[in-house]
């Protein structure tokens, strides 16, 4: 159990350094004419961070290691598009979060708390995440929740879980598989085939071509 919170704290703690729109995604990858929001891990100001639930259900909670927001649509029509990292520190770890995120649970709700909602997107932008995310005109009074319209999730996988994986399974269309060391490594976000794995997540990727194609 140690050796797993160790790595659960080591993964948070490398995602936090991570910029507000997945490595490798730029605003429009998604198809989303939004913002990107990292909403998991917070900042260490955050007390309350989003998080992901099954409509009508108060205790069947998803908190992913790490969970991009693009916000997208209208203030009467909004809508997310969510990229999760799931760091999985054993076999049966990866399938119970895989069972989370399977296509019978795509209705999907982001819930987004006031607090979070109410704070500055990060110590090097001022503005408030309600602001940023372009979809209200007034400062919300209570939580933001909005139907989650695309989701793709990246599991990182110990070395001998991923090859025992990688070589027998078939993922679903949402599904992305790495070792952990694309995490944890030195280079972290930066690393240039990590922003490369992370690019092909986006749903353009199933376009044979499409203007603007760039990695961010």
């Amino acid at each position: 159990m140690a050796a797993a919170t160790t790595l659960d704290q080591l993964v948070r703690q490398k995602l936090r350094t991570w910029p507000q729109h997945p490595p490798g995604l730029a605003d429009r990858e998604m198809g989303a004419r939004g913002a990107w929001l990292r909403a998991r891990p917070g900042t260490v100001n955050d007390l309350d961070q989003p998080l992901l639930k099954l409509p009508g259900s108060n205790r069947l909670r998803t908190m992913p290691d790490g969970l991009w927001l693009c916000f997208g649509g209208t203030e009467r029509d909004p809508f997310v598009d969510i990229f999760a990292i799931e760091a999985c520190g054993s076999f049966q770890n990866l399938l119970d979060k895989r069972s989370r995120f399977a296509p019978s649970m795509h209705s999907l709700l982001a819930v987004c708390p006031v607090e979070w909602l109410n704070s500055p997107v990060s110590e090097n932008n001022n503005m408030l995440r309600w602001r940023y995310t372009g979809l209200l005109r007034n400062e919300p009074a209570g939580p933001m929740t909005l139907p989650v319209r695309d989701i793709r999730v990246m599991y990182a996988l110990r070395p001998r879980h991923y090859e025992g994986f990688s070589a027998s399974q078939v993922p679903h269309a949402h599904e992305f598989f790495a070792p952990m060391s694309a995490l944890i490594g030195p280079d972290g976000w930066q690393h240039p085939n990590l922003r490369a794995f992370i690019a092909r997540t986006s749903p353009r990727a199933n376009f044979w071509e499409f203007a603007g194609a760039t990695a961010a």
